[in-house]
C-alpha cells in the first residue's frame, strides 16, 4: 500500500524575517530596561551612600561646631566669672582697708586725746611748790647726759626767776659746774588764750652745750612725749585690747 506524505507548508522568508526582527527588538528592549533598571538602582544606591556619608559628615561637623561653641562659651563664662571674682576681691579689700584706716584713725584720735589730756593735767605743775625741785633735777640730768661741766640753760620767759634759783642749786650740788642762762631765746610760752594756736610749752628746760651743737630737750612736753611713746603699746592694749595679729605671731 502506497503511503502518501502531506507536503510541508511553505514558509514565507519575509514573514520569518519579521518574526525574528520582532523577537530581537523585544529582547533588546528588555535588556535595555534591565540595564536602565540596574543603572537606576546603582544610581539610587550610590545616591543613598552619598546621602548617608553627607549626613554623617554633617552630624560630625555639627557636633564639632557645637562642642567648639560650648568650649568657647564655657571659657568666656570662666573668664567673666574670674573677672567678677577679682572685682569682688578688690572691692572687698578696698572696703576692708577703708574700714581699717577708719579704725586706725579713730584709735589715733583717741591716743592723741589721751596725750592732750595728760598734757592738760601737767599744765598746772609749774605753779606748784615742787616745780623748783623738778627744775633742779631736769638741769642736773641734762648736764649728766651732755657729760660737761659748762652748759647753757634755756627756759620759758615766765620761768626765768625760778630757773635762776634752780641753776644756783644745781651748781651748789655739783662742784665745778658752770651754768649760763640763755637770755636771747626762750621756750614757747604756756598754753592759754593769749597764746592762741601758736606753739606752747608746759614747763621744763633745754640744756645746750657751750658750742651749741648738742641740745638736751628736757621740757615737760618732751618728757611727756618720750614717756607716752615708750608706753604706747601698753596704753593701746589697755584701751583697745590685745592685738590679735601680735598675739598670733607670738
Amino acid at each position: 500500500r502506497a503511503c502518501s506524505r502531506t507536503p510541508a507548508p511553505s514558509i514565507d522568508p519575509r514573514r520569518a524575517h519579521d518574526v525574528t526582527a520582532n523577537m530581537n527588538d523585544a529582547e533588546v528592549e528588555r535588556q535595555i530596561h534591565q540595564m536602565v533598571a540596574f543603572i537606576k538602582q546603582e544610581a539610587e544606591e550610590k545616591a543613598s551612600e552619598i546621602r548617608v556619608t553627607a549626613d554623617e559628615e554633617f552630624n560630625i561637623e555639627k557636633l564639632q561646631m557645637v562642642e567648639e561653641e560650648r568650649r568657647r562659651i564655657k571659657k568666656e563664662y570662666e573668664r567673666k566669672e574670674s573677672q567678677a571674682e577679682v572685682r569682688e576681691k578688690i572691692e572687698f579689700s578696698t572696703q576692708l582697708n577703708a574700714m581699717r584706716l577708719k579704725i586706725l584713725h579713730a584709735r589715733d584720735e583717741a591716743v592723741q586725746g589721751m596725750l592732750a589730756g595728760a598734757r592738760a593735767d601737767l599744765e598746772g605743775v609749774s605753779q606748784t611748790p615742787k616745780y623748783g625741785e623738778m627744775l633742779v633735777g631736769l638741769i642736773l640730768q641734762s648736764v649728766q647726759k651732755l657729760e660737761t661741766d659748762a652748759a647753757v640753760v634755756r627756759c620759758r620767759e615766765c620761768d626765768v626767776e625760778k630757773v635762776k634759783v634752780a641753776m644756783a642749786e644745781a651748781e651748789s650740788q655739783t662742784p665745778g659746774l658752770k651754768l649760763t642762762l640763755d637770755e636771747h631765746a626762750h621756750l614757747p610760752p604756756p598754753p592759754g588764750p593769749d597764746n592762741g594756736d601758736g606753739a606752747s610749752c608746759i614747763g621744763g628746760v633745754h640744756v645746750i652745750s657751750m658750742d651749741g651743737k648738742i641740745t638736751c630737750n628736757n621740757s615737760l612736753d618732751d618728757r611727756l612725749k618720750v614717756a607716752f611713746e615708750r608706753n604706747l603699746p601698753e596704753l593701746r592694749e589697755a584701751v583697745f585690747g590685745a592685738n590679735p595679729n601680735v598675739a598670733a605671731s607670738k
